[in-house]
Parts: C-alpha cells; structure tokens; sequence
C-alpha cells in the first residue's frame, strides 16, 4: 500500500469508527460494517427504485454495495430510529481535487425510506457526512440531485450545499 494509500485506509478506519456514536436528536447515525449489507442492500434497492434504475439481477445491488464495504472502497452510514431500525443510507466515494491539491469526496447515494421520512434522518445522514469530511482534512463534499427532486435540494442548500459554477457532464459507456 503507498503512503497515500494508507492515509486513505486511516482517515477511513477513523472515520467508520467515529461514525458509530454519531446522535443527531432520536436518529443515531453509524457506519456500516459487513454484518450490516442485508439492511443497507434494502435501502440501496430503494434508492435505486427512487431513480427509476432496472436492475436485471436482484442481487447486484446487495453484492455490489457488500463489495464496496468489504473493500473498503466508500463509507457507507446508516441512520437508525428507535423501533424502525435503519431508516437511511449514504454513500461516500473518496477522490481528490486537482485544483485544491486535496482528497475531495463525492456524496453519491443519500436516500431515507418514506417510513423514516420527516424524522431528520436525511439531515444527520449529510451531517454526519460533513463531520467527517471535516475532520478527514478534506477540501469538500460534492454531490448531485435529480433537477426535479426538489425536497433534497432545499435540504443541501440548508445545510451549506451551493450549486456549483460548472456544468455536469456524462457520457454513458453502456
């Protein structure tokens, strides 16, 4: 492993295990470790059902999110309510930013079931996100939302989120 790569692997360990006292009112917010995929996998089918995603396989979404925890590839949190258990998920991929010479991360899932809706989960999900891109020295947090999906962007724009001055683009490769 390089040195970056360790830093990486360390500001990872740090912040799964700072994650898992986080509180924010009756929302506990905690990362997710392997023995929590069935849970998580729930959730992400539920996030992919949000997006309108068809997933020909029923279970490539629970191997791929058991993949990217057992790797080490994304933090993946999970907010839990008393009585409903977990009630959000959000995803972390780790990156870099050339033009802050910094790590950067990209807040790629953020969803909460309709049960766990209107409790603030969504709220301590993308706090707790900050918190630990704060203390991981990190140079932002970046994320994107459907135009349409106007709940969320009143959330981010609450909580700090500006909409950038670049365009996004994307070329789909199949």
């Amino acid at each position: 492993m390089t040195g970056q790569g360790q830093a990486q692997g360390h500001a990872q360990g740090q912040a799964q295990g700072q994650a898992q006292a986080a509180h924010d009112g009756a929302v506990t917010v905690r990362a997710a470790g392997e023995g929590d995929v069935e849970a998580a996998a729930a959730l992400f089918r539920g996030y992919l059902d949000f997006y309108e995603v068809d997933v020909e396989d029923p279970d490539r979404p629970r191997a791929f999110l058991a993949e990217r925890i057992a790797k080490g590839e994304s933090l993946v949190l999970l907010a839990e309510i008393p009585g409903a258990g977990a009630v959000g998920l959000a995803q972390v991929y780790r990156t870099f930013s050339s033009l802050a010479l910094r790590p950067a991360w990209v807040l790629n899932d953020l969803y909460v079931d309709p049960s766990g809706r209107r409790t603030g989960a969504g709220r301590a999900l993308l706090r707790e996100v900050l918190r630990l891109a704060r203390e991981a020295g990190v140079a932002g947090v970046q994320l994107e939302t459907a135009y349409g999906n106007t709940v969320a962007q009143g959330l981010y724009e609450a909580e700090g989120f500006v909409r950038d001055e670049f365009h996004v683009y994307f070329h789909d490769l199949g």
